[in-house]
């Protein structure tokens, strides 16, 4: 009988182990941040003519607020620092887009952009391009002033915390590690009470 019961014991403790890495196995994904997963345009990449619009696509769905997107940013600059665009971005599912009718010489273009993910938290991020227009193209002389889409948008991006999600991520992951060595511990210190209580009931 006491052997049964130990056997019973450990049957439980393990099957709880199992359970909470299951648990925390399905949890983790969602508390990380959203990440890039394309752009246009591409990162390095030479542009002869203006796309229908500049885009930022994620991983998953974006966070809007009743629609709102002050927290998401994008800006487009030349070599000199001035801006292209009106910075009115608009958000769907896990993308954002902005339209620039026209960029100015030819030369390297940064873009910096941010977005609020699913979770709550603003990532953003900054690569180049180069701008080598084809005869007929739009120029414009860009504009010093930040876009911020006539007040309503991000204003201008902060620098870009791509490590964030990387350091998020740590975090979380030690939140994890924490969880389960003290679920370990916890599970470890009752069955070792079980065994002394059923070891003692045998000797009696």
């Amino acid at each position: 009988m006491a052997r049964s019961a130990v056997s019973k014991a450990l049957f439980i403790a393990l099957s709880a182990l199992v359970v909470a890495g299951s648990v925390l196995g399905i949890s983790a994904p969602a508390q990380a941040h959203n990440y890039l997963v394309s752009s246009t345009p591409t990162a390095g990449s030479t542009l002869t003519a203006l796309p229908p619009q500049f885009e930022i696509t994620s991983n998953g769905p974006l966070l809007t607020l009743g629609g709102s997107t002050g927290g998401f940013a994008f800006e487009v600059r030349d070599q000199v620092g001035n801006y292209y665009g009106d910075g009115c971005v608009t958000v769907e599912g896990p993308s954002m887009t902005v339209v620039v009718a026209a960029l100015g010489a030819p030369g390297r273009y940064t873009v910096l952009w941010q977005v609020v993910s699913a979770d709550g938290h603003a990532v953003s991020d900054a690569y180049t391009f180069t701008w080598a227009p084809a005869n007929g193209q739009p120029v414009s002389e860009g504009s010093t002033a930040v876009p911020n889409c006539h007040g309503t948008a991000g204003g201008e991006v902060p620098k870009p915390n791509a490590t964030a999600p990387a350091a998020a991520s740590q975090k979380v992951g030690l939140s994890n590690v924490l969880w389960i060595g003290g679920t370990v511990l916890a599970l470890g210190l009752a069955i070792a009470i079980t065994l002394f209580v059923l070891g003692r009931r045998q000797h009696d």
